[in-house]
């Protein structure tokens, strides 16, 4: 499993640093600071456009406090479920209560020990969601992460700049290279080009094809791949031609 996501959210530089470091130090579950905020409004905007598994939640800040935070991140469906699990982390024990009637996972009194912080933190991954089978790819999408299963994807195609990433309703911009994706799809996709990756659940076809119009290639054709559900036609290299009839036992076509 991933590493648990922590955001620390704390108007003390020192507290965030020395959470920080214990987060750091736990190795069950494995763990990782993803973000920091110094007040509710700069967790609010973390979380506008990125999300965390664990976040520990001071209560006494400037502004509202850590209670009015949580009760905004469990009521407002902008930001529901993207804090992940909630740990209080105060130095005031008497709002445990409160912190429970707001579906506080766990509720810690500062200084904090590390043992205590592992076990809230072993709490939080108990509770996490499991991940789609074989994993995700996370994009970027309108300013917000989407954590898109490898299972609906359908095809990753290099373009220009950018990867564009291909399920069956949507499409997606990615900054990764097709050479960084590539390993952790390993044996559920196929190199079909220098500039293509499909899924082979997704391939219908592989046909000769005439070649996308232009001056030079009048009437030619080249090998493809249908792709389900879009019956978008991909080109298949004469480099990658062997192995994409291999990958799809097509040696009789």
């Amino acid at each position: 499993m991933s590493p648990l996501r922590v955001l620390i959210v704390d108007d003390e530089p020192l507290a965030r640093m020395r959470l920080a470091s214990l987060v750091r130090e736990c190795a069950d579950p494995p763990c990782e600071v993803v973000g920091e905020a110094g007040d509710p409004a700069s967790a609010l905007a973390w979380l506008a456009s990125h999300e965390a598994d664990v976040t520990l939640l001071d209560i006494q800040m400037p502004g509202a406090n850590g209670m009015q935070l949580a009760q905004r991140l469990r009521d407002d469906a902008a930001f529901r479920g993207r804090c992940g699990a909630i740990v209080f982390v105060t130095a005031h024990a008497e709002h445990a209560l409160r912190a429970f009637e707001l579906e506080a996972t766990d509720y810690l009194t500062k200084p904090v020990r590390r043992e205590r912080l592992q076990q809230a933190l072993r709490r939080a991954a108990e509770r996490r969601p499991a991940e789609p089978e074989g994993g995700v790819v996370v994009v970027s999408d309108r300013g917000r992460v989407v954590r898109v299963p490898l299972a609906d994807v359908l095809y990753l195609k290099a373009e220009l700049k950018y990867v564009t990433l291909r399920t069956a309703e949507h499409t997606h911009l990615l900054d990764e290279s097709l050479t960084e994706l590539e390993p952790r799809l390993a044996g559920r996709f196929i190199r079909i080009h220098r500039n293509a990756l499909v899924a082979r659940r997704a391939v219908r076809a592989l046909e000769r094809r005439p070649l996308p119009g232009d001056a030079g290639d009048e009437g030619a054709e080249g090998w493809a791949v249908r792709v389900a559900p879009t019956d978008e036609w991909l080109a298949v290299s004469r480099r990658q031609l062997p192995a994409v009839r291999e990958a799809l036992g097509a040696d009789a076509l």
